[in-house]
């Protein structure tokens, strides 16, 4: 099952419930221009619709992953057409639901990345549950070289990830990192020689788990920042009542007993 969103990302549903998320716009880089834009986020919602669905997949095609803002639509973006105050997409507006999709998205997400990862496009990456990176990708907090401030997601979705002196420095200076190093501010999940073969590995590893646990395990996740002990106290009992006993927790027992692989029912 293929879809193809503006000529700018496409979408792959396998067999195995992985979705290949792909950028298309290689030969600039995966730039991001109003079109891509569009499509990114056409492309999530797509996803957040699809039957099957249990993994998602995110990479960009050609020499990078994403590039960032294309600056000949700089111009076009200043001129503030809705408003970026305008809440467009439940709480963020359309340059931040770009990020945000990926986060809100009810499945996990594993970002690729590769060559470039760089402004906008590291926002992006930001937005998934992971981030498998070639230890060599060039990566940056690159907004100050503009002179203008990360406002895709990033510093909703860099709580906890990164510490807070680092993070000031990278935003402040917009200095360039590797993927490796940016393992070790925690940016950069795992890093790997075949970042996107490593990503489908691990997706494949989530697939083969009961779809409705890890369905929750994320809605726990999105909760886990905000709410205070005795909400994630209770969120995490509301989320196992439902799923003991279903057909697919005792499904993941049977498998595991038998040494056998699962047969799960999908969402």
């Amino acid at each position: 099952m293929g879809m193809q969103f503006h000529d700018r990302v496409s979408v792959n549903l396998g067999e195995d419930g992985i979705a290949q998320v792909r950028l298309t716009r290689g030969d600039k880089l995966n730039a991001l221009d109003p079109m891509m834009f569009d499509a990114i986020i056409a492309a999530g919602h797509h996803l957040h619709k699809l039957k099957g669905l249990r993994v998602a997949v995110l990479s960009g095609e050609g020499r990078g992953f994403c590039a960032g803002l294309d600056l000949a639509s700089f111009a076009s973006m200043c001129s503030d057409t809705p408003p970026l105050t305008e809440r467009t997409h439940g709480n963020a507006n359309s340059f931040q639901q770009v990020a945000m999709v990926w986060r809100r998205l009810p499945v996990p997400v594993i970002a690729a990345l590769h060559g470039v990862c760089l402004g906008g496009g590291l926002q992006i990456a930001s937005g998934a549950d992971i981030r498998v990176a070639h230890p060599e990708t060039r990566m940056a907090i690159m907004e100050m070289k503009w002179g203008i401030v990360p406002d895709m997601g990033g510093f909703a979705l860099w709580r906890g990830l990164v510490r807070d002196d680092v993070l000031r420095e990278l935003v402040y200076t917009n200095r360039e990192f590797s993927g490796a190093e940016g393992q070790g501010f925690g940016l950069v999940t795992r890093v790997s020689d075949e970042p996107l073969m490593l990503a489908n590995d691990i997706a494949r590893e989530i697939a083969n788990r009961n779809p409705h646990a890890v369905r929750a395990a994320k809605r726990l996740h999105a909760g886990m920042m905000d709410r205070d002990t005795d909400a994630i106290l209770l969120e995490e009992s509301i989320e196992q009542h439902a799923i003991l006993g279903s057909r697919n927790q005792t499904e993941a027992v049977a498998a595991a007993m038998a040494n056998r692989a699962p047969n799960f029912d999908d969402v």
